[in-house]
């Protein structure tokens, strides 16, 4: 597991989340439910991690629904903090952009 993974998982564990003004829009518009997400986390697998990106290191993770459908999370911690986790978006993931395990990205 990734450990970047491990100090999200830890964050939200804590109850030390914070939901971006983007990831509120994401998670009404494909009608995901933040439990959803909380509670699946425990499940994830990485996707993609983004160590470098300017606003602070993220990490796109699969997680599945209560219903068992694939939604992909993007969770960071801002540059220069220690917390909290931020869930940045949250998508229901389109089939014909992404390999049947949604794992990875289709190139177009």
């Amino acid at each position: 597991m990734s450990e970047f993974l491990s100090r999200i998982m830890a964050l939200v564990r804590r109850g030390e989340i914070l939901v971006s003004r983007h990831g509120f829009r994401e998670l009404a518009a494909d009608d995901i439910l933040l439990d959803d997400i909380t509670n699946a986390l425990a499940g994830a697998t990485v996707v993609e991690e983004y160590p470098d990106y300017a606003k602070g290191r993220c990490i796109l993770v699969l997680e599945l629904d209560r219903a068992g459908n694939p939604i992909h999370v993007l969770w960071g911690i801002a540059k220069g903090r220690e917390t909290p986790a931020v869930l940045i978006t949250a998508y229901r993931p389109q089939p014909d952009r992404w390999s049947a395990d949604f794992l990875k990205r289709v190139q177009s």
